[in-house]
């Protein structure tokens, strides 16, 4: 099934950033560091030319550090981009950001004129706790459910740079299918859109692949099952996710999984990889050129 969540706000948003991006020194994009690319909007290259721009990894004491690693060295090939990877509740980390920006720009912009940046990330992502650290107060909503901000401000971090925050939006097409997942597994699609039953069982596929001693500990299973409905089956009689008759509730053990994978309870864990995304762009490119000929 292919997740898709695009409602009217976030084309608006879209439409304002566009608008607002000529007179933008400097963007800072947010990304969710167990999922750098599918938490990179398409758009914002799009959208933003050769405007410098700062890729933050947020939430990155919830990722694996050799991918965030890997990832941060990918991104910092591309011209005019500079990777920073932190926790949005670090605040001498992120107050460092603004003297980062600044290093970014051409000296005589960055001298005796505000700095204007735009902040820009998928919804959930952390952005305006990363905006409200930056300001020392609390000027941006903040929430644990994607959309929370849902206009443009401009906030004064000081007299000589100002931050425009933009309402957090995805896109039209999530591409390829499994991004779609990513986005709603780390919470930055509603619950609402999906099912934590849909959602489980790609999560689970995904950790018995890449990361399985992270379900047999932190569920204290004595080995780990083939087939994704045992894994889950397995995890519910551990945490006594049985109804009558000794019937497995999928629900409930779901839910479990999910909420437990977002709080960071089965360690550090990323999704994706350079070499998997490449893979899998390279064969969804020979598939459309296959379709037609």
């Amino acid at each position: 099934m292919a997740i898709n969540w695009f409602p009217g706000h976030m084309n608006k948003a879209r439409r304002e950033i566009a608008k607002a991006m000529p007179k933008v020194n400097l963007i800072i994009e947010v990304l969710d560091a167990r999922i750098p690319f599918s938490s990179e909007n398409p758009l914002v290259s799009e959208l933003r030319g050769t405007t410098p721009c700062i890729k933050v990894f947020n939430k990155a004491d919830l990722a694996d550090p050799k991918w965030t690693e890997a990832w941060m060295t990918r991104f910092e090939q591309e011209r005019g981009i500079k990777a920073v990877a932190l926790n949005g509740l670090e605040p001498k980390r992120v107050k460092a950001l603004v003297p980062l920006a600044k290093s970014l720009l051409p000296k005589d912009r960055a001298q005796g004129k505000t700095v204007t940046t735009m902040i820009l990330g998928i919804p959930n992502v952390g952005k305006s706790t990363l905006i409200n650290t930056l300001a020392g107060r609390v000027v941006a909503k903040t929430g644990n459910k994607p959309a929370v901000t849902k206009m443009q401000q401009r906030i004064y971090i000081d007299h000589s740079f100002a931050l425009l925050d933009t309402p957090g939006f995805l896109w039209p097409k999530l591409s390829p299918p499994s991004c779609g997942y990513k986005l709603a597994v780390t919470g930055a699609v509603r619950d609402a859109v999906t099912s934590f039953e849909d959602l489980a069982f790609y999560a689970v596929r995904t950790l018995a692949d890449r990361y399985p001693e992270r379900l047999i500990e932190r569920y204290k299973l004595e080995e780990l099952p083939q087939q994704e409905i045992d894994i889950l089956e397995a995890i519910a009689r551990r945490r006594g996710c049985m109804g009558r008759g000794g019937i497995v509730n999928l629900e409930k053990v779901c839910e479990i999984l999910i909420m437990e994978y977002r709080k960071g309870s089965l360690g550090r864990i990323t999704l994706e990889t350079p070499r998997e995304i490449e893979d899998e762009m390279e064969r969804l490119a020979a598939e459309a050129e296959a379709e037609q000929d």
